[in-house]
C-alpha cells in the first residue's frame, strides 16, 4: 500500500497537521454538529471537523454564538465524535466558559475532553486568554487558537467587518499568533482579515494557520458546512463559495412528498405491507 493511500485512511492528529504544513499540503476543515452529517463529511475525506459554537446560529437559530452553553457544545461534540473515524475533531469552548477564569477554563476543557471524546478544543483570543491557554495546555489538552474576527466578542467589535486592517490591530494579531504558538497551541484559525496579513502570519509560524475569509496564503481553509452546502441562504459574504444548493434540493423533495401524499400516490402497492 502506498504512503498516500495510508495517509488517506489513518487518523488525523495534531502532529499530522503540522507535518502537512511542513510538506505544503493544504488542510481541509468543515463544521459539523450531528452524527449523520459528521459521518458523511468524514467518509468524504475531510481532515478536520470543527464542532463550532456556530451551532448557536445554524442549529438553534440564535443571532450570535453567545447563547450556546457548555452542555450544548458537549451534546453536539459527543454526537459528532461517534461518527468520525479519520478526521481530527475539535470542539469550541463556548462564550463564558474560559474567559477571565483559568480554573474554569480548565474545568470546561476537561469536561469537553471527557464527555465528548474529542481530540482537542478551540478558543478565541490572544494575550487576553493566555492564562487560560497555559492552564489547559498544562493539563495535556491540545488547543487550536482563533484570531482576527472572533465572533464571541461581536458586541465589543460592533460588526462582522474585516478585522486588522489598521496597523495597530494587525501588529497585535501577529504578536498574539506568536504568543499562542509559543504557549503550545498546535494550530490557529484566522478569520476575516486581509489575505496578505494572514499569509504573513502563516509564513512566520511553524504551526498551521487555517483561514476563513483570510485569503489563499494560509495552510488550510474552514467553512461552516451549512453555508457551503447552500442550506443557509441568508449568509453570503465574499469569502463563501457554495458547493451545492441543498436548500433547493430539499425544498423540491419535500414539495414532491407533499404532492404524492395529497394525491394518494404515496404509499403505492409496493410500499405497504
Amino acid at each position: 500500500m502506498s504512503t498516500g493511500t495510508t495517509d488517506n485512511i489513518r487518523k488525523v492528529t495534531t502532529r499530522r497537521l503540522i507535518e502537512m504544513k511542513q510538506r505544503g499540503e493544504k488542510i481541509s476543515m468543515l463544521t459539523a454538529y450531528d452524527y449523520t452529517m459528521a459521518a458523511i463529511i468524514d467518509q468524504a475525506g475531510i481532515d478536520v471537523i470543527l464542532v463550532g459554537d456556530s451551532a448557536s446560529n445554524v442549529m438553534a437559530g440564535n443571532v450570535t454564538t453567545l447563547p450556546i452553553t457548555l452542555d450544548q457544545m458537549i451534546y453536539h461534540g459527543k454526537s459528532v465524535f461517534k461518527a468520525v473515524k479519520r478526521a481530527l475533531v475539535v470542539v469550541d469552548l463556548p462564550f463564558g466558559s474560559y474567559q477571565g477564569n483559568s480554573k474554569e477554563a480548565l474545568s470546561s476543557a476537561i469536561r469537553i475532553m471527557k464527555e465528548t471524546d474529542a481530540d482537542c478544543v478551540k478558543l478565541e483570543g490572544g494575550r487576553e486568554v493566555l492564562e487560560s491557554v497555559n492552564r489547559i495546555l498544562c493539563a495535556g489538552i491540545p488547543i487550536m487558537g482563533h484570531l482576527g474576527l472572533i465572533p464571541q466578542s461581536i458586541n465589543k467589535f460592533g460588526s462582522y467587518t474585516v478585522r486588522a486592517q489598521e496597523e495597530n490591530e494587525a501588529k497585535k494579531l501577529i504578536e498574539d499568533a506568536h504568543l499562542l504558538e509559543e504557549a503550545g497551541c498546535f494550530s490557529i484559525v484566522v478569520e476575516k482579515v486581509p489575505a496578505k496579513l494572514a499569509g504573513q502570519v502563516a509564513s512566520e509560524l511553524k504551526i498551521p494557520v487555517i483561514g476563513i475569509g483570510a485569503g489563499r496564503y494560509v495552510d488550510g481553509q474552514v467553512l461552516v458546512m451549512h453555508d457551503m452546502l447552500g442550506l443557509n441562504k441568508g449568509f453570503s459574504p465574499r469569502f463563501l463559495r457554495r458547493y451545492a444548493d441543498l436548500s433547493g434540493i430539499i425544498t423540491g423533495a419535500v414539495q414532491n412528498y407533499i404532492h404524492d401524499v395529497k394525491s394518494s400516490d404515496f404509499p403505492n402497492e409496493q410500499e405497504q405491507y
